[in-house]
């Protein structure tokens, strides 16, 4: 088992899929026309986009098709970044009188540092807290969203601990107000069942290279009737709200990708859960002073965050590294010094546990035996950090 990669890095990025490689294929040498091309050869190319968005389409939930069958409320991006950044601007465009943003304090960087940029054009931002399972703070909320508020931008499921958001309830807050809602489910589309019909949203965006499609694709819904103003402008592409010659092949693997998820959803989560839960227990009893963040009770399958007490993150990475074991740190180097990651500081974790926080995040290539060598290594590990830890004192 040391000789082979045991990836546990999972919502880093996944694997792409050997169907989805497959599918892919034709569109690099055989299928390589222009969508935008008039004649056959390109207009067969833009019939299989249109297919992959009603693919992608299906898995969210989204039922509206227009005349041609066409599923107009995705629009193809190159990532969760472009999908997040387009969302917020096209809410700010919409409702121009407006000029504030509410999201949350745990969202990823790609909502958060858009947001900073924002405050330096006079918008106001708001962030909402999370209590310590990283739920968030509804009250806090529901006074920050108001007549000004422009947007609201909570993600689905967060990146670091798992921890589910109540996107439906955020969504009714934010529409009472006049304002838009959108969600980062870049981590939990393909995990989760998500209906965007059900929870009324208004923009979801979800990346490819997350749920086994490559990276450099991702996808936006805009719900129907939104005025959208494009991020990216130029050729009439994506009818007129993204510009850029389509990325075909990645497009085509986004659209198998999330058929297949769409097709096992239930099985892959009772697997994944299954899995998590076993790993955690295995740590659980094996090695003291430790905690598993986040939400419980209702979290992300496939992701688990477990602070280890008085050692740090990176040192674990490295011994996990000797056995060929993949994971990430919950730390992040920030301008030379080691500070924990905003999830964390956000959720008021101590600094003794989230410097020694690592993230296991599994996807359905992952085994049991995968987990159980890791489980079986970690004590080990940890013991000997510890035993050279100025800080650890056993109680």
């Amino acid at each position: 088992m040391n000789n082979q990669i045991i990836y546990l890095d999972n919502n880093a990025t996944t694997q792409v899929a050997p169907e989805v490689f497959e599918a892919m294929k034709p569109y690099f040498c055989e299928k390589f026309g222009n969508p935008s091309s008039i004649h056959r050869f390109g207009g067969s190319v833009a019939a299989d986009i249109e297919n992959a968005r009603r693919q992608v389409a299906s898995l969210l939930g989204a039922t509206y098709r227009d005349s041609d069958n066409c599923a107009t409320e995705i629009i193809f991006t190159s990532c969760g970044t472009e999908s997040d950044n387009a969302a917020i601007n096209a809410a700010l465009h919409a409702l121009p009188e407006r000029k504030k943003i509410v999201t949350t304090a745990v969202e990823h960087p790609a909502v958060l540092h858009y947001c900073e940029e924002l405050t330096r054009q006079g918008f106001t931002v708001e962030k909402i807290g999370v209590d310590n399972c990283g739920r968030l703070d509804m009250q806090a909320l529901k006074k920050a969203v108001d007549s000004n508020t422009a947007i609201v931008s909570a993600m689905w499921g967060n990146n670091e601990t798992g921890t589910i958001f109540p996107v439906k309830e955020i969504a009714a807050v934010a529409h009472a107000a006049g304002a838009y809602f959108h969600t980062d489910a870049v981590q939990a589309a393909g995990k989760v069942k998500i209906d965007v019909v059900d929870t009324a949203v208004d923009f979801l965006s979800i990346s490819g290279h997350k749920l086994h499609a490559p990276k450099g694709v991702g996808a936006l819904y805009v719900r129907r009737g939104i005025i959208f103003d494009p991020l990216i402008c130029g050729g009439h592409q994506e009818r007129g709200r993204r510009g850029g010659t389509e990325n075909v092949a990645s497009i085509i693997g986004l659209g198998k990708a999330c058929e297949i998820s769409a097709a096992n959803l239930d099985e892959e989560y009772a697997y994944l859960k299954n899995l998590r839960d076993n790993f955690e227990q295995k740590l659980l009893a094996s090695i003291p002073r430790i905690r598993i963040n986040g939400d419980l009770e209702n979290r992300l399958p496939g992701t688990s965050s477990v602070s280890f007490e008085c050692i740090e993150g990176e040192s674990i990475l490295m011994l996990l590294d000797v056995f060929g074991i993949c994971a990430s740190s919950g730390s992040a180097c920030t301008t030379g010094s080691l500070e924990p990651s905003h999830v964390l500081r956000a959720m008021g974790i101590p600094y003794s546990a989230a410097h020694g926080t690592i993230r296991f995040s599994l996807s359905r290539c992952n085994t049991a035996e995968e987990l159980d060598f890791t489980a079986g290594k970690l004590p080990a590990i940890i013991a000997r950090l510890r035993e050279i830890s100025p800080y650890w004192e056993e109680k």
